[in-house]
């Protein structure tokens, strides 16, 4: 490991000067910062009188990897429930739900009614125009933009054991979000409107959508002792994270990090022990790790380059710290990224 940094040995007041205007802001915006969506999908469902969906997430025959995706629905007009096991959450017009990882729910209205499953009557992928489903006559009462999306920051493993099974944001009448719902309006208008690049469109609006979902989240969650929130909560820990996600190609001691966050090396791994269940070295590397894998996904660099920029050697090192950590090779992570994006 390196040693201190010279600046820390001649002039430790320089540095937590500039460390102090470090913290939780910092890390939310280098990770919301990796968000891109791999793909997207969407279409409109316009249902009528008493329905209830199954509880199924996936697209079904439209070819959507379930354990990938991350289901959305967004309420255009009027009013039904979503139902996850045995609670009933109301949503309204305005209301954003997503589910990070795929989880099996109802949607419905009313009590008892027809049984709908809207990924079943949809055309297969791709679509030239966003499929429209409608069911009864005359004007429905309710409408919603449903969709799936694909999105690297869900792979940040502290982040993903942050976060619920269910993302509800409201966007009426509220002052923080209310501005996701001008969002909204503009997704509406290219469905109804279509235009030429309109598919890119949506895909960005989507985008701007779910990072702004989780930026309400993180910063609204209630917040534990332990896990990645608490850990941002805590400004000698919020400090220390900063430093690691703004560079985190630096070649970082516990020593270092220590200096910058005012802790002993001994506090600062305890620190992280019980808030992280990690030490700051193993987090530095797993962030690594994930910034390669959004290379591997989004960019055509050599993967020893990737390798070179996350720490390792060699690229054989590489390889196996990435099989762990993700399930595959950085290969096999790539091509699957680049079939999806053709998908």
């Amino acid at each position: 490991m390196a040693g201190a940094p010279e600046e820390l040995i001649e002039n430790p007041k320089k540095v937590n000067a500039r460390t102090e205007t470090l913290g939780a802001e910092d890390v939310l915006s280098d990770v919301l910062r990796t968000i891109r969506l791999n793909s997207a999908v969407q279409f409109c469902f316009m249902p009528q009188g008493d329905w209830e969906t199954d509880r199924a997430p996936r697209l079904g025959a439209s070819g959507a990897d379930s354990n990938a995706a991350i289901p959305f629905h967004i309420v255009v007009r009027g009013k039904c429930w979503v139902r996850i096991g045995a609670e009933t959450t109301h949503l309204e017009e305005g209301d954003i739900v997503a589910f990070p990882f795929c989880t099996g729910h109802q949607l419905g209205a009313g009590q008892g009614g027809q049984l709908i499953v809207p990924t079943r009557d949809l055309p297969p992928l791709p679509w030239r125009d966003l499929p429209v489903l409608r069911y009864g006559d005359g004007e429905p009462d309710l409408r919603l933009l449903c969709g799936y999306l694909e999105c690297s920051v869900i792979n940040f493993q502290p982040l993903r054991a942050a976060l619920p099974v269910m993302l509800h944001v409201k966007t009426r009448g509220q002052t923080v979000t209310g501005w996701l719902g001008a969002v909204i309006g503009q997704i509406t208008a290219e469905v109804d409107r279509p235009r030429t690049g309109g598919q890119s469109m949506l895909e960005r609006l989507t985008e701007i959508a779910f990072i702004e979902i989780l930026r309400h989240y993180i910063i609204s969650a209630r917040l534990g002792p332990v896990g990645w929130l608490a850990a941002l909560a805590d400004p000698q820990l919020a400090r220390c994270l900063a430093l690691i996600h703004t560079e985190p190609q630096r070649d970082w001691s516990i020593q270092d990090l220590a200096a910058a966050a005012g802790m002993s090396r001994s506090s600062l791994a305890g620190k992280f022990d019980s808030v992280l269940q990690t030490s700051p070295i193993r987090y530095l590397r797993d962030w690594r790790l994930f910034l390669a894998s959004v290379a591997l996904a989004n960019g055509g660099q050599p993967i020893i380059a990737i390798a070179e920029e996350a720490g390792y050697g060699t690229e054989a090192a590489f390889n196996r710290a990435f099989s762990r950590a993700f399930g595959l090779p950085p290969a096999a992570w790539r091509q699957r990224a680049r079939d999806a994006g053709t998908a």
